[in-house]
């Protein structure tokens, strides 16, 4: 009998306790102090996604995302080139081209400016076999494309195995309406 009282206290307690919590800060005004006085500094660069992580080198990481785009493509291309003909096969040999028909140099000077490009008056997507970089829906499939252009050559059959990131969609659907990103798990 004496542990059942115990219980009965114990949820009692609990109860009062739940109970007696209330949102008391609804009519507190929000009072932001906002001070944007001082130096800013640019910290991260991610335009495109990937493309960051897999062609600079470790020891060039802040230098290139501190580079304003206008300055990357002169400061960084050729470390694009290097690290592009040293991973992907698909570029072994003198003039192969990816799908776009962008050889080394040409395919790695797009991407040493890391900037999302957008389409204002066209159709929005990284790539759907016709528009190419002309910003990025939220459907596209983006890593793929990036890895069957640096490693899928001339029609995005050489080294299948590399060229497919094998996440074919969301776990979720999309929104139709604003924010359109559906709510995580």
């Amino acid at each position: 009998m004496k542990f059942n009282n115990i219980k009965y206290l114990a949820i009692l307690t609990f109860s009062l306790l739940v109970v007696s919590c209330n949102n008391d800060d609804d009519d507190m005004e929000m009072v932001m102090d906002t001070d944007f006085s001082g130096t800013y500094v640019q910290k991260d660069q991610m335009g495109r996604p990937a493309v960051n992580t897999v062609f600079v080198s470790s020891d060039s990481k802040d230098a290139f995302n501190t580079t304003i785009p206008s300055e990357q493509n002169t400061a960084f291309q050729s470390m694009f080139q290097t690290n592009l003909t040293g991973l992907s096969p698909a570029y072994a040999n003198e003039g192969d081209a990816n799908a776009l028909g962008l050889d080394a140099a040409s395919f790695t000077g797009l991407l040493a400016t890391d900037v999302l490009n957008v389409s204002l008056d066209g159709t929005t997507t990284f790539y759907d076999g016709t528009n190419v970089l002309t910003g990025r829906a939220l459907a596209d499939d983006v890593i793929t494309v990036e890895l069957l252009l640096i490693f899928g050559g001339e029609d995005f059959t050489e080294n299948p195995t590399l060229s497919n990131d094998n996440v074919d969609g969301n776990d979720k659907e999309f929104l139709s309406s604003f924010p359109y990103l559906a709510n995580p798990w």
